[in-house]
C-alpha cells in the first residue's frame, strides 16, 4: 500500500553547499598531484599523419606527453573535431595548458559531413511503427492539421565542467568525477586496464549537473587513469568548457514531420509522424524513440511512425534532459493547439476530452494517472478562464500583445533494481548506504525524508553514503529511474529495520527514540540489508545491478505502463514595436506520483520551466558547417535564460501515488519538468500574433 504524503524538510545538503563544503570531483587536492589537458584534433575526419611534441617538452612543468598510439583511444584516425590526439601532463596547470598549446599536429583530411543540411548528407531509414488504420482515418478525417517542425542542436551547458582525478595505489585504480552512472564507469575502466572490481573504486559525492551528458563513460577518464599510472602520481583534468562542446554528448538537430487528423465532432483519430535527427553512424541515440511517449498522452488511437538518421562527421549526440519527448512533444502539442482553433474548441477542453487509458504502444493499460487534473489545476491557478480566444485581441494599456498558450508533457517511468542497508546505532547516528547520484535533484533529501518520516532517529545525525562503489553499486541516475529506484528500496529498509526492532524488544519495549531504546536494551548497532525489484523483475535483475549490468525496467511493465505528466500554462508579452518576448509569468503542475521531498521536487520544476524557456527563446549551438565545430562555445556566446528573463512561476504537483510501480508510488521526474513548455510558449506566441512558429529557438525576427 502506498505510503502516506511526506512531510516538506529542508534540503539535506543545503549547508554544505551554502558553504563551499560540498565536495564535487575536481575538488580533489592529493598529494603529489599532476595536472593534465587534452590536445583536441583541429580536423572533423581523416588521420593524423605527424604529432611534434617537442616544443611541448621544453616547457618548463611539464612532465609527460601521451601522444597517438600510447592509448587505445589516442588514435591516429579521428572521427570528429576536438578528438584527443594527445594529453600533457605537467607540475601546474599552467604548464598543462602551455604545454598543449604547444603541440602541433598534422593531418591527412577526408571529406565530411558536418551537419543534416550539408550538400552530401543522407539519409539512414529506422524502423518504423504502426497501429491503427491510418489510411482510412486521414481519407476520411474532417479536419487535418500538419507541419514540419525543427529542434535545433543544444548543448547541456551544465555549471560542472568535465573533471577527473584519478590515482594508483598499490595496483588499487581510484577516480573521482562527477558522473551519473559509476557503474558504467567502472566497467570501462576495468576493460581498459584488465582490473578486478575489487581494484576499482569510483567515486561521485555530487554531481554540478548532469541532465543526461554525464551518463556515459568519458573519453578521458582512461587518459587520466593512463598518465596517473604512467607517472605514478594523482593527475586531474578539468576540461575547458570550449573543448567540452566538441567532445561531449549533446542533444541532435532534428526535424519532426507530423500530421494530425480529426473527426467533424471533434474527436482526435490519428497520428502520422516522422522524425529524422542528426547522428553518428554508430550512434545509439534512437531515432525510432520519438514517437513513444507523445503516442501515449492523448486517446489517439491510430499512429504511424517513421524515423531515420543523418550522418554526420562530429561527436556523438545523446541524451539530453526531456530526450525524445522534447521535440516530438513541440510539435504534437503545436498541432494539438492548431487543432483546437480549426475545431473551435478551448484547447484545455480538448485535451481534457482525450484523456489516455490505454499505451497503444505495448497494448495494455496506462496506470492510473492526473494529467487532466493538472490542466484543470493549472487552468484554475493561471486563470485561463480569462482567455480570449481570438488570436491578437489581447492587449495591455500600452499596446503590448497579450497571448496566453498551454502544452502537456509526459515521460516513461523507469525504475531500477537496487539495494539498500540501513543501520542505527545506539549512539544517535544513523547510516543509510543508498545507490544513486546526488546531481542537484534533491535524492539525497528524498531517500533522507523516507528513512526521518519511518523511524524515530535523530535527522541531525544521519549520514548517507551513495555515488561511491566502495560502499555497493551504484544504479544509473538517468531517465527518471534515480529516485524512483532508492527511495522503495529505503522503505524497504525502514519497514525490515522496524520489524527487526520489533522481534528484538518484543512486547514491552523501552522509552526513548530508537537510539534511545537500543541502548536500554544494550544493542550497540540494529542493521538490515534489502533488495528491491521493478514490477516483473526477478532475482537477475539484482545480479546485474550488482555487476553493472542492466538492470533498469519500464515504462511498459508487465500488465501496465506507468508515465509522469505535466502541464504548463505560460503568459506572453511582445512589444509591439521591437517584437520582444517576455515571459511574465508560468503555471506547471506535474504527476509524479507520491512526492517524497516536496522541497527539491519544486526545484525541479522551477528549473524545468527555466531550461524550457531557454530551449525555446535562447539556445542553439551553431555549428560551423566549413570545419564541423561549434563557434558559440562557452557561456558567453552560448545564450542561456537568466533570472531577468523569467517572470513569476508558479509551480504545484498533484501528489497521488501510482500504486502499481512501486511501494511508495513515486515516479521520476528529472525528465519531466522541461516538457510542455516550448510548445506552450510557441502556441502563446500565436494566440498573442496569430502567427504559428515552428522552428525553435524563436526569434525576434519570427515575428516580424
Amino acid at each position: 500500500m502506498p505510503v502516506p504524503a511526506f512531510s516538506d524538510i529542508a534540503r539535506v545538503d543545503a549547508r554544505d553547499k551554502v558553504l563551499g563544503r560540498a565536495q564535487y570531483g575536481a575538488d580533489v587536492k592529493l598529494p603529489g598531484m599532476l595536472y593534465a589537458m587534452i590536445v583536441p584534433a583541429g580536423i572533423a575526419k581523416g588521420k593524423v599523419t605527424l604529432l611534434d611534441t617537442k616544443a611541448a617538452k621544453t616547457v618548463e612543468g611539464v612532465v609527460h606527453i601521451l601522444g597517438v598510439g600510447d592509448f587505445p583511444t589516442l588514435r591516429a584516425e579521428i572521427s570528429f573535431r576536438g578528438q584527443p590526439v594527445a594529453v600533457v601532463v605537467a607540475e601546474s596547470i599552467e604548464a598543462a595548458v602551455e604545454g598543449a598549446e604547444a603541440v602541433s599536429a598534422t593531418y591527412e583530411e577526408a571529406p565530411y559531413v558536418s551537419m543534416m543540411t550539408s550538400p552530401n548528407a543522407q539519409r539512414v531509414e529506422a524502423e518504423g511503427f504502426s497501429v491503427g488504420n491510418v489510411d482510412d482515418v486521414f481519407q476520411t478525417a474532417a479536419h487535418v492539421v500538419e507541419g514540419t517542425f525543427e529542434t535545433p542542436t543544444q548543448h547541456h551547458a551544465a555549471m560542472e565542467l568535465f573533471g577527473t582525478v584519478a590515482s594508483w595505489s598499490e595496483g588499487r585504480l581510484t577516480v573521482y568525477e562527477g558522473c551519473q552512472n559509476l557503474e558504467a564507469v567502472k566497467v570501462a575502466l576495468m576493460k581498459a586496464f584488465e582490473l578486478a572490481p575489487d581494484q576499482l573504486v569510483i567515486k561521485s559525492e555530487q554531481v554540478g549537473g548532469g541532465f543526461g551528458q554525464k551518463s556515459l563513460p568519458k573519453l578521458q577518464t582512461p587518459l587520466v587513469a593512463h598518465a596517473a599510472r604512467v607517472t605514478r602520481r594523482p593527475v586531474k583534468l578539468v576540461m575547458p568548457r570550449g573543448q567540452l562542446f566538441h567532445i561531449a554528448n549533446y542533444r541532435p538537430c532534428t526535424v519532426q514531420t507530423m500530421r494530425l487528423a480529426a473527426s467533424a465532432e471533434g474527436r482526435l483519430q490519428g497520428i502520422v509522424h516522422d522524425a529524422v535527427q542528426e547522428n553518428i553512424a554508430e550512434g545509439h541515440f534512437r531515432s525510432n524513440s520519438y514517437h513513444e511517449d507523445i503516442s501515449r498522452m492523448y486517446a489517439i488511437g491510430n499512429l504511424r511512425a517513421t524515423a531515420g538518421d543523418v550522418h554526420i562527421d562530429r561527436q556523438m549526440p545523446r541524451h539530453t534532459r526531456g530526450t525524445h519527448p522534447f521535440p516530438a512533444g513541440f510539435a504534437l502539442e503545436s498541432l494539438i493547439d492548431e487543432m483546437a482553433y480549426k475545431l473551435g474548441k478551448d484547447p484545455v477542453e480538448l485535451r481534457l476530452e482525450h484523456e489516455a487509458k490505454t499505451d497503444i504502444i505495448a497494448n495494455q493499460p496506462l496506470s492510473p494517472h492526473f494529467l487532466n487534473e493538472c490542466l484543470r489545476e493549472g487552468a484554475r491557478r493561471f486563470g485561463w478562464e480569462r482567455r480570449i480566444p481570438e488570436p491578437g485581441s489581447m492587449r495591455l494599456a500600452d499596446g503590448t500583445v497579450v497571448g496566453y498558450g498551454v502544452a502537456c508533457g509526459n515521460f516513461g517511468a523507469a525504475m531500477s533494481a537496487s539495494e539498500a542497508t540501513l543501520r542505527v546505532w545506539a549512539d544517535g547516528t544513523t547510516r543509510l548506504t543508498s545507490t544513486g547520484h546526488e546531481m542537484g535533484q534533491g535524492i539525497l533529501t528524498a531517500v533522507a525524508n523516507v528513512v526521518i518520516q519511518g523511524l524515530d532517529i535523530d535527522p541531525d545525525r544521519l549520514e548517507i553514503l551513495m555515488g561511491d562503489t566502495s560502499v555497493g553499486p551504484q544504479v544509473a541516475t538517468v531517465g527518471e529511474r534515480g529516485t524512483a529506484s532508492c527511495v522503495p528500496a529505503t522503505l524497504k529498509a525502514v519497514d525490515a529495520l522496524r520489524a527487526r526492532f520489533a522481534e528484538l524488544a518484543g512486547d514491552n519495549p523501552p522509552a526513548g527514540n530508537l537510539h534511545q531504546q537500543l541502548a536500554r536494551l544494550k544493542r550497540p548497532y540494529i542493521e538490515v540489508k534489502v533488495a528491491e525489484l521493478a514490477p516483473g523483475q526477478d532475482a537477475s535483475a539484482i545480479e546485474a545491478y550488482r555487476t553493472g549490468g542492466r538492470a533498469g525496467a519500464g515504462p511498459d511493465y508487465p500488465g501496465f505502463t506507468s508515465m509522469s505528466y505535466i502541464a504548463q500554462f505560460v503568459e506572453i508579452h511582445i512589444d509591439p514595436n521591437t517584437r520582444r518576448i517576455r515571459m511574465p509569468r508560468v503555471v506547471s503542475i506535474a504527476d509524479i506520483g507520491r512526492v517524497v521531498s516536496p522541497r527539491t521536487a519544486r526545484g525541479q520544476m522551477y528549473g524545468g520551466v527555466v531550461w524550457g524557456f531557454s530551449t525555446a527563446l535562447r539556445e542553439k549551438s551553431e555549428v560551423d558547417p566549413r570545419y564541423a565545430g561549434y563557434l558559440n562555445d562557452d557561456l558567453a556566446e552560448y545564450v542561456l535564460a537568466v533570472n531577468a528573463d523569467i517572470g513569476d512561476v508558479d509551480v504545484s504537483l498533484i501528489d497521488k501515488p501510482d500504486a502499481n510501480i512501486n511501494s511508495v508510488g513515486v515516479k521520476g521526474m528529472g525528465e519531466l519538468v522541461m516538457l510542455g513548455t516550448a510548445p506552450a510558449i510557441a502556441n502563446a506566441i500565436y494566440h498573442a500574433t496569430g502567427k504559428r512558429v515552428r522552428k525553435l529557438p524563436i526569434r525576434i525576427e519570427d515575428l516580424i
